[in-house]
Parts: structure tokens; sequence; C-alpha cells
């Protein structure tokens, strides 16, 4: 089995409000992806569980909020690890924009 793909990404939000912009972010983030769907999410706590599929090929993980970082950690099947690095940048920097603090 493969290293899972994981990501923190830091923010200055309260945890009420990073949860609040995450809870539309990965539906949204999918939308703008073609090859990107959501086939569950699900919100425990401060803890959300997903399963995703691109290119045919489903993969599952979780994020975690904590005060000042959210990490995402995924289990990618082999064909996607082909992407991780590739995927982990652009996870890194559409979280960036979503968790950034407005004034």
């Amino acid at each position: 089995m493969s290293a899972p793909l994981i990501v923190s990404i830091p923010h200055r939000l309260s945890r009420e409000e990073a949860r609040r912009r995450l809870q539309s972010g990965l539906t949204r983030a999918a939308s703008h992806v073609p090859v990107l769907s959501v086939d569950e999410e699900h919100w425990d706590g401060d803890r959300m569980t997903f399963r995703v599929r691109a290119l045919g090929q489903a993969a599952s993980g979780h994020v975690d909020i904590a005060d000042d970082h959210v990490r995402l950690e995924v289990m990618l099947p082999w064909l996607l690890q082909r992407f991780a690095e590739v995927a982990q940048k652009a996870i890194r920097q559409s979280g960036r924009l979503l968790l950034e603090k407005r004034s």
C-alpha cells in the first residue's frame, strides 16, 4: 500500500470559520476540475471524510481542522499517484485562497 498524500495548510481563522468555508469548498473545487467528481462528503465535528473520483479512479481521505491549520490526507490509487505532486500543489494553492483571512 502506498503512503497517503498529505497537505497541511496554515490559517488564521477560527475553527468555525475554517469549517464554514471548507463545507462548500470541496464541491466548488470539484466543479472547476472537469475530471474530478465528489462521490461522498461527511462532516463529523471538525473532520470531513470524503471520496472523490478522477480519471475513473476513486480516492478517499479526510480533512481535519485545527486551530491554526487544516490537514488533508488522501489515499490515492496507483494510477493517480503519478499526479500526486501536481495535486498537492493545486490543493495547497486552492486551500490557501479559501482560508486566507479577509478584512
